[in-house]
């Protein structure tokens, strides 16, 4: 990533963060309705889900400029991931409903330079994410 898609991903995520509850919850209800068959492996506590959602990505958007803290993190995420039967072909749904939330979150904010940096940054975070599932 760019330093330029860094600062994009961080300014727009400080303007989602005063409703990070609200947006876990979109997500996983974008998710749901994208792949129904995804929403067994969640806890029937989808508010849960939805705050953990919001703290990992609270992390990853903190460390996206700290390669050697965010990677390994990513990583164990991913190999845990795996444990719980999620596929590499999720991550395409999980990118869809989460860019889906993040226009609905940002509104006009979510301009096409931001979107692309999310790409830029989901991509490579997923990437880390699947190798070390197929790994674990």
């Amino acid at each position: 990533m760019t330093p330029d898609q860094i600062a994009a991903v961080k300014n727009s995520f400080a303007l989602v963060a005063p409703i990070a509850d609200k947006a876990g919850l979109m997500f996983y209800a974008k998710l749901f309705e994208l792949d129904p068959s995804l929403r067994p492996m969640f806890a029937d506590n989808v508010e849960e889900q939805a705050g953990k959602l919001m703290h990992v990505l609270a992390f990853a958007v903190a460390n996206l400029d700290k390669a050697d803290t965010l990677i390994p993190a990513v990583q164990a995420l991913g190999a845990r991931h795996g444990g719980y039967g999620v596929k590499p072909e999720h991550y395409g749904t999980v990118a869809t409903a989460l860019l889906d939330t993040l226009a609905t979150g940002l509104g006009p904010a979510f301009t096409p330079e931001v979107k692309d940096a999310w790409i830029a940054a989901y991509t490579t975070l997923s990437g880390a994410m699947i190798a070390a599932a197929a790994k674990a």
